[in-house]
């Protein structure tokens, strides 16, 4: 008999930062390539206390089968850490917890997305939702950027003249790859624009706590009057990504539906991981443990910075974040990320090629730096070799 599969599988590729990231597993490769947080940063004594705890206060609850909703304690808490942080008002209702941010993306794709639709999204956008959505069969268009976030009027300008468009992804904050966050007005033209065609939205927002300087601004989803703003976040970057806890916040509308696709998929998240999550909440100070995060990752950002200005020579721009995880590196049309890539590696020490961050466009003289997984002397080092590199190049 033979086997065949369904015709989207055809469509879908390997994760080139999952390729890289087996390079870098190589203890002598200084890698800016994987979004990684910090692993000393990780509380692992804590976490052994409240593994015992969650065990011995709730040990048979934990270790069943839970509501596909999410534990309500640990969602009242992301309902108020949302509304504090984000200006948002949310209710527990309108909270679901996710197997990661990343399940949330692949709902979002199922919920709206038939094979020919449009999804609109940022020029470059973050890879891993390219992925999440292209098994869904859409047609991507991406809208053009600047340092403030999308271009307003070139967004309105596709929804005047395009069909179909379904969905808009955007990562406002310290966004991924470029590490750009968008203006306060940019947020309040978007939300007007939205509002006038009535199309929905994912905000995804890892990174918005892990702000170094400047004064915090509004989500997008604090402007939504129309419900049509799915906040997309999660655990991974502000505590420990191998729990896999992340959520999406929505109107109620929007969570019946991602409800009956998360049934569908893999009945809930992990009991025991959310429980452990809300307990540490409640026996330690979570702001603490991110203000740890944000004064480590400051440095190294700091580091990184400084150490471009000082090696790199020539025609080659780089962002300074005001929070995140990431830098975006622009060089010379001639210069290919992926050649250079393949250079540096000999040298140990490993980026991502931008080119996998437009989902149409071949742009091959980018590429992002991660600065959160390498302490400060490391990321010196490997910014010297890779500078040695290009210069060569």
């Amino acid at each position: 008999m033979a086997v065949t599969f369904a015709k989207r599988t055809e469509i879908l590729k390997r994760s080139e930062i999952r390729e890289i990231l087996k390079i870098t597993q190589r203890p002598e490769v200084i890698s800016f390539a994987g979004g990684l947080p910090a692993p000393e940063l990780f509380p692992v004594e804590e976490m052994k206390h409240i593994a015992v705890k969650v065990l011995k206060d709730s040990g048979s609850q934990a270790l069943q089968y839970s509501t596909t909703e999410g534990f309500e304690p640990l969602r009242q808490k992301i309902a108020a850490r949302m509304n504090a942080k984000f200006k948002t008002i949310v209710q527990p209702n309108n909270v679901l917890i996710t197997s990661g941010s990343q399940q949330a993306l692949d709902f979002s794709g199922k919920l709206f997305i038939n094979t020919g639709d449009v999804v609109l999204c940022e020029s470059p956008t973050y890879l891993a939702a390219i992925s999440a959505f292209s098994a869904y069969e859409p047609n991507f268009i991406e809208v053009p950027t600047d340092d403030n976030g999308m271009i307003i009027e070139e967004l309105e300008r596709i929804l005047q003249t395009v069909d179909n468009v379904k969905l808009i992804y955007i990562i406002p904050d310290f966004q991924n790859p470029t590490g750009r966050t968008w203006s306060l007005e940019r947020r309040q033209q978007f939300i007007k624009l939205i509002n006038k065609y009535e199309i929905p939205v994912v905000e995804d927002n890892p990174y918005g706590e892990l702000r170094f300087e400047g004064s915090p601004l509004p989500s997008i989803k604090s402007f939504d009057t129309k419900g049509l703003v799915i906040f997309v976040s999660t655990f991974s970057k502000t505590f420990c990504p191998g729990l896999r806890i992340g959520w999406i916040a929505a109107d109620s509308s929007f969570i019946e539906k991602f409800v009956l696709i998360k049934q569908g998929a893999d009945l809930h998240t992990s009991s025991i991981s959310q429980r452990e999550i809300s307990a540490y909440m409640e026996v330690y100070d979570f702001e603490e443990h991110i203000k740890r995060i944000i004064s480590v990752y400051k440095k190294r950002r700091d580091a990184m910075i400084n150490a471009m200005q000082e090696h790199f020579i020539g025609d080659i721009q780089f962002n300074r974040p005001q929070g995140g995880l990431f830098t975006w590196v622009e060089m010379p049309q001639r210069i290919k990320a992926v050649e250079l890539l393949k250079r540096c590696l000999q040298h140990d020490v490993a980026f991502v090629p931008g080119d996998s961050f437009f989902p149409n466009r071949q742009v091959e003289n980018t590429f992002r730096l991660n600065y959160s997984n390498m302490p400060e002397e490391r990321i010196y080092e490997g910014i010297k070799r890779l500078a040695m590199v290009l210069k060569d190049y």
